[in-house]
């Protein structure tokens, strides 16, 4: 194919060398990139406005597709809807190569795949196997009898592991403005309002401060139930907002609690002082090198010695485009993903979640979630405010 690097359309935004060796030690020639998020970090944050809460379209659906030949950048293209042309006139893209035409996944990928077939030598393909569709898929198969077709969904998350400053910014950004959301919203809590009215109220104050309201999970009083509902706050009642919003994708995802209209006790203070005590030891341990297995076995050696154990659960894992993305730190069969970055040494500009969960059954449920970003000389807090107990009076 007749393509020299002066045809990329502006610079790329991502370290090419770094997936190019994460592609090589896969075994992989060519990536077929689908997923939204992956598309959005290989454009360089570039995300279609008007399919970004949806994908749904017609009998099909919008499936953006960026096609990355290891070691030849000149040699990418993106395939995407006829409305984007309005994008490429803004300079959004970097590849030379851009299709934008009929919508549909099985449309998008017939593009993609006649892209590939003018790639000499490419064997093995790289695709995202939970983000492409049955139908997608089967073009590509079809088209390509002589390919094998794996997944690179590993590869790709190695990718994003470590965050650039860009990245981080906007995490920072998300982490402060969620608990900010979050402070005002304990602030308007009053006997008689209920957990739908809550989580409203939290989602409107994350918009007017520029984030895409993702969920509310909440309970109130000593019920553990967390889904919004229409059960009425009572004085007295402890409340906790576990939100994720997001900025410019990136996820803001934090817990913080509250008490409607009086001072805790002292076993709520004993109770959330634990939780800040797990939450604490477990941050003490970030920082560059360290194993990342230690950020769960330091909390669970002192959940295992505490009366608490019974009912209080712990977790840690990566944040990013993606919640529960790299590190990948505990096996979860709940999350449907192995502990890949257990025996792997932390490194800088990776972010984790760190989560305490307390399912008392006498007092409720009380939780703290953190973001903790690897620095250079350690960890910083994203968004640490509002730790302990946010009393409304």
């Amino acid at each position: 194919m007749s393509i020299t690097p002066a045809d990329i359309r502006g610079p790329v935004p991502f370290d090419t060398d770094h997936l190019d060796r994460l592609l090589d030690e896969a075994g992989i020639d060519a990536l077929v990139v689908t997923s939204q998020h992956n598309v959005q970090y290989l454009l360089g944050g570039y995300r279609f406005f008007f399919f970004d809460t949806m994908d749904a379209v017609g009998i099909s659906r919008y499936l953006p597709a960026l096609v990355y030949r290891k070691g030849r950048p000149e040699q990418a293209a993106y395939f995407g809807y006829a409305a984007e042309t309005d994008e490429r006139d803004l300079g959004k893209f970097w590849p030379a190569n851009l299709n934008f035409a009929e919508i549909g996944s099985q449309q998008t990928m017939r593009h993609a795949l006649a892209h590939i077939r003018k790639l000499d030598g490419v064997r093995r393909i790289g695709v995202e196997a939970a983000f492409l569709p049955t139908d997608a898929g089967d073009v590509l198969r079809r088209g390509l009898p002589n390919c094998d077709l794996v997944d690179a969904v590993l590869p790709l998350e190695r990718l994003r592991a470590c965050k650039t400053a860009e990245e981080i910014a906007h995490l920072r950004e998300a982490s402060e403005q969620v608990v900010a959301s979050m402070l005002a919203t304990f602030a308007r809590c009053q006997p008689g309002m209920t957990k739908l009215e809550i989580a409203e109220t939290l989602r409107r104050e994350e918009v007017i401060r520029g984030l895409v309201f993702d969920y509310c999970l909440l309970t109130a009083g000593t019920s553990l139930n967390r889904a919004p509902s229409g059960q009425r706050l009572v004085q007295g009642d402890i409340i906790s907002l576990d939100s994720g919003g997001n900025y410019k994708g990136y996820i803001g995802d934090l817990c913080r609690m509250g008490i409607v209209g009086t001072e805790p006790d002292a076993e709520l203070e004993e109770l959330l002082g634990f939780v800040e005590d797990m939450q604490q030891a477990a941050r003490k341990v970030v920082r560059p090198g360290a194993r990342g297995g230690d950020v769960i076995e330091v909390a669970e050696r002192m959940l295992n010695a505490s009366p608490h154990r019974k009912y209080t659960h712990y977790m840690a894992h990566g944040m990013g485009l993606v919640t529960h993305e790299a590190p990948r730190l505990i096996n979860s069969t709940r999350m449907s993903y192995e502990a890949h970055d257990a025996e792997r040494p932390l490194e800088s500009g990776m972010v984790v979640s760190i989560e305490t969960t307390m399912s008392h059954p006498k007092r409720g449920f009380i939780k703290l979630e953190d973001t903790i970003l690897v620095t250079d000389d350690g960890h910083e807090s994203l968004g640490d405010g509002g730790r302990g107990w946010n009393v409304n009076h």
